[in-house]
């Protein structure tokens, strides 16, 4: 067994590296006796399994921080997370950084006779390798690829060794350079992936190379070397828990052969998809002619067949498919490029929490183990050999084409082989990748149309349509930039619109998974997204959800509403208990997945965030097949309408949440009538001045200025408010044109009257307190914004808990993804991607507001909202640096109350190039809202 494979993943799964070391008889450098049978190739570690289990070796970098200085670093690692050299984004390389490695080993003398192997997972960039002072062969040049050195000669079994290596930021070579080091992502250097020693038996299978077909056709294309006499190639197919699929099957291997390949057919095996990754594994030995092991080795694969069919669509196993994934770096803020089964596990978990079904690998190949976890776990992986907007030679890039494809070819995640990507593709390399790829997947150009795939990069939404409707695959590697918090689930419901259900549409790959923030020791310890050029993604540095997350969740989920509008606008009315759905899945039906509901009661103002589980039940799955509609009845108690909400949840059958509801049986015009309840006694009086008409209520004061009839003052007792200067409207002019002020009943009103967009208010203070505001509008047209604004000062702010949609801000494009519940967030000031990195976000629009109680250093201010559909406005987040068009407008003020919000941009379009909901609100008329406040208890 190879190290590099599912040896990680144990150590992982085991939680230390000795523990996975010993388990699997890898040896250690600390244990260089233990060993595997002698029919197996025996591993040894140098450095550590990866970036969580790591080995120190003395080192020393040539320039830039601790220039000339011999110290010890931690393998694997990239070196500039730990304090030594410079770092550097895309070009901007110092050529003379370069890193000096020493280590020194002990290999067991048992394996004398054994064909040993320096086997390097990737170094960054050239790696100069000697062994006891003696060069193992040419420097190997490409950070991304494995390479090997047989170093049978130079190695002293069972005594101490010198491994020096020399790495080398910067390539020799220039087409290195220009397609790795030139491109749109941060530089590293070092050996930020394993090295082990690895010994073979003297005749030996050297790789193998699957095509395991969904009609259960298995092929295994074997290399061999030294074999120096006739012998026999022996195989048996198993499931991953040993149970034999068919019998063991053999084909004759002459002297001197380097290649065999074995062939069998299994009956009806469980085939892989990303729903259903039913894994399968082949055990291989070579045997002499009397039937001795020579070697063996077991490689993992799974039975499945990928096709493009022209001008149709993307199928595996006979079903067509659509893609819905995301573009990831590997990338973590303190170890860089240096990754472990743990932190890949953790971004597959994610991606599969958003209902992502696939994930592009840009812009290199990974580490081995992600590719492991996605075999097991199902995603979908365009795996991408290096060539960021520029290209290798031919001389250069052949050999890693070949390193890469040998590698990975045995995964059934893989489904395509990226060349490069915008342009940084040599098409003389395009036919190399089938040269070691039996299966022969199709090769992608990502950004043009290759191989019946139109990959086209960033297309407007207009783009988007004619290509959906046109006579070619479509399926963009790239699209919804996410660059701060524009794109990505911003715009993604109209574009799926068109991308989820066109014939020959297969999906498509946001840009991007995370924002790709290093940890500057230099610089204190600060995030640094080189400005705005790694800012994009869908998730935080260390993985925080942003708003986009929980967008594209649920509009990639595959269990959809069949009428989402009845649960926005009619609900509960006429609700007979049944939930109308539809199967996105491409193969799972419905009846695999579970079905829960809840009825929820929402605590009051003062009673907390959360909601309580008045009564809760499993409903039966319904039999529904993919892309087919059902429904599924829920088992409701008769009481059902007493509660605040219902909702629905559904777990596919690994226990991962895949959808949520959550649809208010009461509305806001209820919630107020059970907290606002009118004075039954006491008074309000009224002091006029020449400025303003100020109404007093217990400890309540409001003054109104009779120059505009804007709110100019608010006390409680002793303590000033400082909410003030509103209503104004968001849009617009209002010129006073009335003004007056009567009892009423136990409250007292203050009527203003206007010429222009704002056409009247009217304030009425109650005797116990309950201020009331009504105010009415006229707008037609388009409209950025659509209501009124208020002043408040943000630094009296401490947080906000409210009963709406959340915990997320939400835009105009990027409304779903939001629940009601009673949520709590404290005050922030993050420009999401750039600085403060604290999820939810604070500042923003707030959908379907009913109440909020703002926590100030002056008090609480509650607002009640009395009719539906409220967004409430706080303040106007923080931006990065160079946003380009991943803005929104706000409008004045610090908090608005309103009936249309912005949408927002990506980093290549502005809204005016993205969909319907991109569109500025389109006003109709007349307008009326009624929102009440209370200060302090």
């Amino acid at each position: 067994m190879e190290f590099n494979r599912r040896t990680a993943l144990i150590i992982s799964t085991v939680g230390g590296a000795t523990a996975g070391l010993s388990a699997l008889s890898v040896s250690s450098t600390g244990e260089a006796g233990a060993a595997l049978a002698d029919p197996a190739t025996k591993t040894m570690l140098l450095t550590g399994a990866d970036a969580d289990h790591t080995v120190d070796w003395e080192f020393q970098v040539t320039a830039g921080r601790r220039a000339g200085e011999w110290g010890t670093i931690p393998t694997p690692s990239n070196w500039e997370c730990h304090g030594f050299g410079s770092y550097h984004y895309g070009g901007d390389l110092v050529p003379e950084e370069k890193g000096n490695y020493r280590h020194r080993f002990t290999p067991p003398a048992s394996w004398a006779g054994r064909r040993i192997f320096l086997v390097f997972e990737a170094a960054m960039t050239d790696a100069d390798v000697r062994v006891n002072g003696v060069s193992a062969g040419p420097a190997h040049q490409g950070g991304f690829y494995r390479f090997r050195y047989d170093v049978t000669a130079l190695l002293r079994l069972g005594q101490e060794n010198l491994l020096e290596a020399t790495v080398s930021k910067e390539s020799a070579d220039a087409s290195v350079n220009d397609a790795e080091r030139r491109g749109d992502f941060w530089n590293f250097g070092g050996l930020f992936r394993p090295v082990s020693l690895q010994a073979y038996p003297a005749a030996r299978i050297d790789r193998v190379a699957i095509d395991a077909r969904a009609d259960g056709t298995f092929a295994a294309h074997v290399t061999l070397a030294g074999v120096t006499v006739a012998a026999r190639l022996t195989a048996q197919l198993r499931g991953l828990d040993g149970t034999a699929v068919g019998g063991a099957f053999s084909v004759a291997v002459a002297s001197g052969a380097t290649g065999a390949t074995l062939t069998t057919n299994a009956a009806h095996p469980p085939l892989w998809t990303a729903e259903t990754p039913n894994l399968h594994q082949v055990e291989l030995t070579l045997v002499s002619s009397t039937g001795v092991p020579l070697h063996t080795t077991v490689e993992r694969f799974g039975f499945r067949t990928i096709e493009v069919r022209a001008g149709d669509g993307i199928y595996v196993n006979g079903k067509r498919i659509v893609l819905k994934g995301a573009n990831r770096h590997t990338f973590w803020p303190t170890s860089g490029r240096a990754s472990s089964p743990r932190l890949a596990r953790l971004d597959i978990g994610l991606m599969k929490d958003m209902n992502m079904n696939a994930v592009r690998m840009s812009h290199y190949p990974p580490d081995a183990f992600f590719l492991d976890l996605c075999d097991e776990l199902g995603l979908y992986v365009l795996d991408e050999l290096t060539g960021w907007q520029r290209h290798y030679d031919e001389g250069a890039g052949a050999p890693l084409v070949e390193a890469m494809v040998e590698r990975d070819v045995n995964h059934p995640s893989i489904l395509f082989w990226d060349n490069g990507n915008e342009g940084g593709w040599n098409t003389a390399l395009d036919d190399d990748f089938g040269r070691y790829d039996p299966q022969r997947r199709p090769v992608l150009h990502p950004w043009t149309t290759f191989s019946g795939v139109d990959t086209s990069h960033y297309q407007t939404y207009s783009s988007t349509a004619s290509k959906a409707a046109g006579t070619t695959v479509f399926m963009p590697t790239e699209f919804l930039h996410g660059l701060y918090d524009g794109g990505a689930g911003a715009g993604l419901n109209d574009y799926w619109k068109l991308m989820g259900g066109a014939q020959r549409s297969a999906g498509g790959f946001i840009w991007a998974l995370v924002d790709e923030s290093v940890v500057r020791d230099d610089r204190g310890g600060a995030l640094d997204t080189h400005g705005s050029r790694a800012p994009d993604g869908i998730l935080g540095p260390y993985r925080e959800k942003e708003g986009s997350f929980f967008t594209i969740k649920d509009i990639w989920s595959p269990v959809q509403l069949a009428s989402p509008a009845y649960y926005d606008s009619v609900f509960p009315a006429s609700f007979d208990k049944t939930v109308k759905l539809v199967n996105r899945y491409d193969f799972t039906n419905l009846r695999m997945c579970r079905f829960s509901w809840q009825l929820l009661a929402f605590p009051a103002p003062g009673g907390g965030s959360g909601h309580r589980i008045l009564a809760q039940g499993q409903a039966e799955a319904p039999a529904v097949a993919p892309g087919d509609t059902g429904a599924v009845t829920l088992g409701l108690p008769a009481d059902w309408t007493g509660a605040d909400a219902l909702r629905l949840s559904v777990t596919d059958a690994t226990g991962r949440d895949v959808s949520c509801w959550t649809w208010r049986i009461r509305k806001a015009p209820d919630f107020a009538a059970n907290l606002v309840k009118p004075a039954t006694m006491g008074s309000v009086t009224a002091v006029e001045t020449a400025a303003g008409v100020t109404l007093v209520a217990g400890a309540t004061r409001v003054t109104i200025g009779k120059a505009d009839g804007r709110l100019t003052g608010v006390r409680r007792g002793s303590t000033p408010v400082s909410l003030a200067n509103g209503p104004v409207p968001a849009g617009g002019a209002a010129t006073l044109t009335g003004f007056g002020h009567f009892r009423d009943g136990t409250g007292w009103v203050v009527q203003a009257d206007y010429a222009g967009d704002l056409t009247s208010v009217r304030w009425r203070l109650d005797a116990n307190g309950w201020l009331r505001l009504e105010y009415r509008y006229r707008a037609t047209g388009d409209h950025d914004h659509l209501g009124v604004n208020f002043d408040y000062p943000e630094a009296n702010v401490r947080g906000l808990t409210w009963l709406g949609d959340g915990p997320y801000r939400v835009y105009k494009n990027r409304l779903r993804g939001v629940q009601p519940d009673v949520w709590h967030k404290p005050f922030d000031d993050t420009a999401t991607g750039a600085s403060g990195f604290a999820y939810p976000e604070f500042k923003g629009y707030h959908a379907r507001t009913c109440w909020a109680v703002l926590d100030t250093t002056e008090g609480a201010v509650t607002v009640v909202a009395a009719e539906e559909g409220l967004y409430l406005r706080l303040f106007t987040p923080a931006v990065g640096p160079d946003p380009q068009n991943a803005v929104v407008t706000y409008p004045a003020g610090g908090v608005s109350f309103l009936d249309g919000i912005a949408p927002i941009g990506n980093k290549f379009h502005g809204v005016a190039a993205l969909g319907p909901e991109s569109r500025p609100n389109a006003a109709t008329g007349d307008y009326h809202r009624t929102v009440y406040f209370r200060f302090g208890a």
